[in-house]
């Protein structure tokens, strides 16, 4: 099992991944973040390519929704893959493909105290 988490400060200064599981080296696979840019996290199935196309397209200026969703329309494992986004601006998007594990999912809030949404 694994958990990640991709988050912006409130002040729009700082931006991070976490990560926690049972897999050795998992900070080798899961995340990756930009100062100014985001950060993503890509696990399940993990596509790493995804880290490094996430972050250009944030870089680009694309909001991390449409990100994401240009990331999964061009991946044909996309089904057994799980990613979290967040931008430049703190707007998150997540996505958990189909086939993966019976409990898997993602959870985005736009602050701490702003709403929250489950997503599978």
């Amino acid at each position: 099992m694994t958990f990640s988490i991709v988050a912006r400060s409130a002040d729009g200064q700082s931006w991070g991944v976490a990560v926690a599981s049972k897999f050795l080296a998992v900070g080798n696979a899961v995340p990756a973040a930009t100062a100014g840019i985001g950060a993503v996290a890509t696990q399940a199935s993990a596509n790493v390519a995804w880290k490094r196309e996430g972050l250009a397209l944030l870089a680009d200026g694309l909001a991390a929704p449409v990100a994401l969703q240009r990331l999964i329309d061009t991946d044909d494992g996309r089904d057994h893959r799980q990613i979290g986004i967040v931008d430049a601006a703190g707007v998150p998007a997540t996505y958990t493909g189909s086939a993966c594990l019976d409990w898997a999912g993602g959870r985005r809030a736009t602050s701490c105290s702003g709403r929250r949404s489950w997503t599978r």
